[in-house]
């Protein structure tokens, strides 16, 4: 069986975490580090190219058209170069990701940062969110749907820790070397 990296002379790196961890922030600055990396928001590419099929008055979020999201990422991802950022990590196929970051927050400094988006969060959809970082739900499922070795835990509470998370993923960058 050939690495998921066997084609890719860049690695595709997905950062996931539950909403307000900062996976889009991460994602930006790794790429202002590394420009010949390329981001991916997958809930903006949804809303954008309306790769959804409605949306779910109860949980206040689109309802996702899986097969459309991965047929509009399927080319970028052979290519290699992609860092990918979604709540969650079971959607993608395992050999697309050479890294899988998951960002995790102290349960109070998540709850600040989400009732600052009180205009998009309703109090259940920020407490459903804050109870699903405290059970790790996004990480449980990442370490179900990838290589325990591809795999990378990082805490995300302070600036300090956002810069040092971008660092420790431009290093990875950096040091990757396709399979022969």
């Amino acid at each position: 069986m050939s690495s998921p990296s066997s084609s890719r002379k860049l690695p595709n790196i997905l950062i996931v975490g539950t909403p307000g961890t900062g996976k889009s922030t991460t994602a930006q600055y790794v790429v202002q580090g590394a420009p010949s990396m390329r981001h991916v928001e997958v809930g903006a590419l949804v809303r954008e190219k309306q790769l959804h099929t409605g949306w779910d008055a109860e949980y206040e979020c689109h309802v996702l058209d899986e097969d459309r999201i991965l047929d509009e990422l399927e080319e970028g991802m052979e290519a290699g170069g992609v860092i990918v950022d979604f709540h969650g990590a079971d959607l993608f196929p395992e050999r697309w990701f050479d890294l899988v970051v998951v960002l995790r927050t102290d349960n109070s400094v998540l709850y600040s940062r989400l009732q600052s988006r009180r205009a998009n969060y309703s109090q259940k959809k920020l407490t459903e969110n804050v109870e699903a970082e405290i059970m790790q739900v996004i990480l449980d499922e990442a370490r179900e749907s990838y290589a325990e070795e591809i795999v990378l835990e990082l805490s995300s509470d302070t600036l300090e820790a956002l810069e040092a998370n971008v660092q420790r993923i431009l290093q990875f960058i950096a040091a990757f070397k396709p399979a022969a």
